[in-house]
């Protein structure tokens, strides 16, 4: 029997995804695979932890649905991967190219374990590298990024595969059961409604932060459990009003390209800081604990402690004071949102830290945001300080 194993990583779906449908086209059967590497997810916060474990017990459903199931293992990826493979007789495994430094650390350990794998684009929209400047192998300045990638096609989504055949003798392995939303069923509901209810007053509602007017879909997004290239697909068919959105998934792309660029970037400053970052531990812990004593910067951070997810102008809110005011390192902040985002991706998450810091590709590294004055332009009734204080 020619078999394939399909390595889910950040695709936690059946719709969009080229990896499955070709493993199901060129394969008599396909294991479905996903590893639980418990380095990474034991310096999760909870609020990530149980978003993944609802995604990947929806993904599971939607597999059964086919006639074949998902795999679930723990341990090292590459490890389990080369094990499955050789006990089924696989010939192919099929994993997204992905642009961080561990994924990529992955890809070339699976290729060294003597695995013909089968890469795929599934992550971004335009994959890094597609788009370059004269004289460059990537963009550093986000405008003429977006002039080229928005007259990029994006191609329609793919169907899923309507029947599989998982390998005969299987253990599909058990899953924990939790209760929270995640999973492709409810990005694909949560996506119609955003495109029929929210996403005509995005550009005028998205800053004020009291409205809860962005799409949410962010954490849905970090995990695959919607293509990016489906979203903006299916955006752009609403028509020029949608560009405002559209220009958010493309920060994504451009730090995706960014950061498969510069690997490092994940620690290491893009360009120098114009001055030493101060040490203050107490300072720090405050910040952290949402006690600064600033009611926009305090409501912002105690939002991403009770539920996992703030907007972007709050993110901005916060990491400004902590790197522009307090003089504390971004990377500080960077670590407080990998742990405590449900939608903590790398690149989006070192690159705007950067961005901030003045580290980065922000065009103006001077930049300064006064708290107030964003509380006064975003907050203006102190709706949202008074809904987490």
């Amino acid at each position: 029997m020619n078999t394939a194993v399909v390595l889910f990583t950040r695709d936690l779906r059946v719709h969009d995804h080229a990896g499955l449908s070709r493993a199901a086209a060129e394969h008599d059967a396909v294991l479905p695979l996903f590893v639980f590497d418990d380095r990474l997810v034991t310096r999760a916060g909870a609020a990530r932890q149980a978003f993944l474990h609802a995604s990947l017990a929806d993904l599971r459903a939607s597999l059964r649905a086919t006639g074949a199931d998902l795999v679930i293992r723990h341990g090292d990826p590459v490890v389990e991967t080369a094990c499955m493979a050789r006990a089924h007789g696989a010939s192919a495994v099929y994993i997204a190219d992905d642009a961080s430094a561990y994924a990529q650390r992955r890809l070339r350990r699976l290729e060294g374990a003597r695995l013909d794998v089968r890469l795929h684009d599934g992550i971004a929209v335009v994959p890094p590298g597609a788009l370059a400047p004269d004289g460059r192998d990537h963009y550093r300045v986000f405008t003429p990024y977006w002039r080229r990638w928005r007259d990029e096609s994006t191609a329609g989504a793919l169907a899923p595969p309507s029947r599989l055949r998982l390998p005969d003798g299987v253990d599909a392995g058990p899953l924990l059961q939790v209760e929270h939303a995640g999973g492709e069923r409810e990005a694909r509901g949560r996506l119609a409604r955003w495109l029929t209810g929210g996403l005509r007053d995005y550009d005028s509602e998205r800053d004020v932060l009291a409205a809860d007017a962005t799409s949410r879909l962010s954490p849905y997004l970090h995990f695959g459990c919607i293509s990016a290239n489906e979203v903006v697909a299916r955006a752009r068919a609403k028509g020029p009003f949608a560009d405002a959105f559209v220009r958010q998934l493309c920060w994504r792309d451009f730090y995706l390209q960014l950061l498969a660029a510069n690997p490092e970037l994940e620690t290491v400053d893009l360009y120098p800081p114009e001055h030493e970052w101060l040490d203050d531990d107490e300072a720090l812990e405050r910040w952290r604990e949402g006690e600064t004593g600033v009611p926009i910067v305090d409501a912002g951070i105690r939002q991403l402690r009770a539920e996992g997810w703030i907007g972007n102008r709050a993110r901005l809110i916060v990491a400004a004071y902590l790197t522009k005011t307090l003089a504390l390192d971004w990377r500080h902040g960077a670590a407080l949102f990998a742990e405590l985002l449900i939608d903590a991706d790398v690149a989006n998450n070192v690159g705007n830290w950067q961005w901030v810091a003045g580290t980065g590709v922000d065009t103006r590294r001077r930049r300064r945001f006064s708290a107030n004055r964003q509380a006064e332009r975003f907050d203006p009734e102190g709706a949202y300080v008074a809904a987490y204080a």
